[in-house]
Formats: structure tokens, sequence, C-alpha cells
């Protein structure tokens, strides 16, 4: 999929999945790091949407933090709230989420 091809229509049904989904990717003091971005990508591989959290001890700004994250992982960011960020990337081999 490319980055950044969802449609306003799938964002807003991502973003509704998303609010009960819990941090599973922690951006920490280090910043991004590649374990980070390895786990990032494990993640996503494995559930398609992830909810990513900055900790308060990151230096760099959320909303950066999380981009970068995305850029890295091959993923689309859907949306940053706070310290939180909501990634998405289809997985093409087995699909769990179906777009409308």
């Amino acid at each position: 999929m490319i980055r950044n091809s969802l449609t306003g229509k799938q964002k807003s049904f991502l973003r509704s999945m998303g609010m009960k989904l819990e941090p599973v990717v922690q951006i920490g003091k280090e910043g991004v790091t590649p374990s980070v971005v390895q786990a990032a990508r494990e993640a996503i591989k494995k559930r398609e949407l992830i909810k990513v959290r900055v900790l308060q001890n990151c230096m760099e700004l959320p909303a950066d933090a999380i981009a970068m994250v995305a850029e890295r992982a091959d993923a689309n960011l859907v949306q940053v709230i706070g310290r939180n960020g909501l990634l998405f990337k289809r997985n093409f081999e087995k699909p769990k989420i179906e777009l409308p």
C-alpha cells in the first residue's frame, strides 16, 4: 500500500477502531531507535493497526517522533492526538481489517 493513500472515510473508520486499542509501542528517552522501529514493524505485520505512545521523558516532539516511526516502518499515519498516534499498514497475506 502506498503511504498516505487512505481516504477520509477510511481514516475515520480506523480512528474509531483505534479508540479501543492500548499502545503496543512506546517511544522513550532514547527517541526513535532501530529497535523501536523494528517493534513497530512486527506489531503492524500482526495487527495492521497499532497505537504508539511517546513517553514524557522523550526529548522529541510527540508528533515528530510518531511521524518518524511511521515513515521508517513504511506505515500510514492515521492520526496523532497528544502523545498517542495511530499507524496502519495492510497485511496483504493475512488481512484482518476490511476497509470501507
